[in-house]
């Protein structure tokens, strides 16, 4: 059974950065993961992107059970109940979405599964608080700006925000994001850059999630 939703949200939170990735190579999707957990990362979404998304899930989740005991893993890229339920069975941690969809959010309350539904509009996120999100995916945040955060956060004072999306790993952006008031950014290709994942080069990738990372402490 996946760890309690409040557990993972707490670990999102104290996180701060969750990387976002995909890739068709199985041994990439672990050489990534692993740096990411070499950089100080315990939180990461995988991505339903591709066909071979379900094997590579399954091979992210050994070298988890294997070496990162503290590592929360998580699928995106969801849309319909039926794939949550799927990627529940393979022993995902918490579900994200790019959608509000409220049979979703209905089968991982049944599994007692962290739901993460994405939003654009506030009519989106009030459909995702009646049922009972507790953190809400602003997406695309590039669209949307920390402008929208301030915005939104009185009109829900009970759930916290992650954009997702339009976050760069820089003193600044991240310093605009948290000031606006999200718990957590996700991040994809701006963190997990391409020119370094293509080169192979994980040394320089577990470096740059290490100065990302010192980014938040210095806000802190």
């Amino acid at each position: 059974m996946a760890p309690h939703p409040e557990t993972i949200i707490a670990a999102f939170e104290q996180s701060g950065i969750i990387p976002v990735f995909y890739h068709d190579d199985a041994d990439v999707c672990c050489e990534v993961l692993q740096a990411c957990y070499d950089g100080g990362l315990r939180v990461f979404e995988f991505t339903s992107r591709g066909a071979q998304a379900q094997p590579n899930f399954s091979r992210l989740l050994e070298l988890k059970r294997a070496k990162m005991p503290d590592l929360y893993l998580g699928i995106g890229t969801i849309k319909d109940a039926a794939a949550a339920a799927a990627y529940t069975q393979l022993g995902a941690d918490f579900i994200v979405c790019p959608i509000t969809d409220p049979e979703t959010g209905a089968y991982c309350r049944s599994q007692q599964i962290l739901w993460i539904p994405g939003c654009m509009t506030p009519t989106e996120i009030a459909v995702a608080e009646k049922n009972e999100a507790r953190l809400v995916k602003l997406f695309p945040g590039n669209v949307l700006g920390p402008a929208y955060v301030k915005a939104i956060k009185p009109l829900f004072p009970n759930l916290k925000f992650m954009p997702t999306g339009g976050v760069e790993p820089t003193r600044v952006s991240m310093d605009t994001w948290f000031d606006a008031g999200v718990v957590c950014v996700g991040m994809g290709s701006n963190l997990l850059a391409k020119s370094l994942i293509d080169s192979r080069d994980w040394a320089s990738l577990k470096e740059k999630i290490m100065q990302t990372f010192a980014f938040l402490d210095d806000n802190a």
